[in-house]
């Protein structure tokens, strides 16, 4: 495979100013190359053995260390759960589970773990994956339910106010409001694109049961993550509940075709856009969904919509600052998580019922396979992201 070739193949006809910094932010540690390219990552993944039998489930797709984090669901609560779901798909349960670990594997060292913890935390996550599938019950994360150092991110995220996320993200004169475009969360919208935009929310808005929340302020392009840089997206301030302070901040993001499914044989359901995939799944796996969640279509392009909130974090997961046994239990958690969302949403389109699930908890020859796929996995990670770099330093990443 020609790496350098088929990381611009993928990335073609992407916002060149977001782009570029997500070439540039590939560059500077393999973890983050891992994370800009989850097409790559499946394109290696053989397909045999664990990678074909393991039950069909719900995934993710892009399962890796930074995409768990806290969100405030529909109820107004705040949930630690995956959050990611643009390569969601329907497949072997085994995938999600060994992208995870060879994050966990390729991070380690940006993360300061030596190698016997990072052994023990592959582990760790592993064995809670199996004990909750093996339960049959799922469970979620919220504040009464978390330990350790997720229960204390949830428990610092009360004393966030709204007004202090919107002076973070807009600047304030009188009481008027407008996204800030620093080049850090946001970039300016072109005059086309803002009008894109407002005739998208002036044809949503009516259907709304408060029309009058999603005016319109300010409209800029996003910038978040590091695998959808340069992809179609934008910040949206609309008046909420009352400027200044009451207002809300929109994300509406292109929703493009799952990088899993080319090398999938698992038949997938036929959905009526990628934005319904997203939401869809998103919808059954998580215990309950981010507010304003839902799918959404802007000039015959499928988006999916949803909130901006202060809520939103993640746990530090850092060796030099963590103790091991507080970063395991972060990293069980996790395991926790995704058994739980994939028993929650067993048994629809295609999915392997609870049953067949817990069954393969069961079994145990399957364990030691993933773990050695995995390290496989990891070491092939960093050759390509060696190979990215030395082509990136020649400029062959230059926009």
């Amino acid at each position: 495979m020609d790496v350098v070739q088929e990381i611009l193949r993928y990335n073609a006809g992407r916002d060149p100013e977001r782009l570029t910094l997500k070439y540039q932010r590939m560059r500077t540690d393999p973890f983050v190359f891992l994370r800009g390219t989850c097409h790559l990552f499946y394109a290696r993944l053989p397909q045999g053995g664990i990678f074909k039998s393991a039950p069909p489930a719900w995934c993710c797709g892009d399962l890796h260390l930074e995409n768990f984090g806290s969100y405030k669901g529909q109820h107004r609560i705040a949930y630690f759960d995956l959050n990611d779901f643009d390569e969601a798909a329907l497949a072997p349960a085994t995938w999600d589970l060994v992208r995870l670990l060879t994050s966990l594997r390729v991070a380690a060292p940006s993360l300061q773990l030596e190698p016997a913890a990072t052994e023990e935390l592959c582990t760790a996550f592993l064995d809670a994956y199996v004990q909750a599938l093996h339960l049959g019950k799922a469970y979620w994360v919220e504040p009464q339910t978390a330990h350790g150092l997720v229960k204390d991110l949830l428990a610092g995220l009360r004393d966030r106010q709204r007004k202090d996320f919107l002076d973070s993200r807009t600047t304030l004169k009188g009481r008027k409001r407008k996204l800030r475009t620093d080049g850090r969360k946001a970039l300016p919208a072109s005059a086309a694109q803002r009008a894109q935009v407002q005739a998208f929310m002036d044809e949503f808005a009516p259907r709304q049961p408060d029309p009058g929340f999603y005016r319109v302020l300010d409209v800029a392009r996003r910038i978040a993550g590091t695998g959808s840089l340069g992809v179609d997206r934008y910040v949206i301030l609309v008046e909420g509940k009352g400027s200044p302070d009451g207002n809300y901040l929109l994300d509406l993001k292109q929703a493009l075709p799952s990088s899993l499914v080319p090398h999938l044989k698992t038949r997938q359901p036929r959905w009526a856009s990628d934005a319904e995939r997203v939401v869809a799944v998103q919808r059954r796996v998580q215990a309950v969904s981010m507010a304003f969640l839902q799918p959404a279509t802007m000039q015959g392009q499928p988006y999916v919509l949803r909130g901006l909130q202060p809520l939103e974090d993640r746990v530090t997961l850092a060796g030099a600052s963590q103790r091991l046994a507080d970063i395991r239990g972060v990293v069980a958690t996790m395991g926790q998580l995704v058994a739980w969302g994939q028993l929650r949403s067993s048994g629809r389109q295609g999915s392997a019922i609870a049953d067949e699930l817990i069954d393969y908890a069961s079994r145990s020859k399957w364990q030691a396979k993933l773990q050695q796929a995995a390290m496989d996995m990891a070491t092939q990670t960093l050759k390509d992201a060696a190979t990215y770099n030395a082509a990136f330093d020649q400029g062959a990443f230059h926009l």
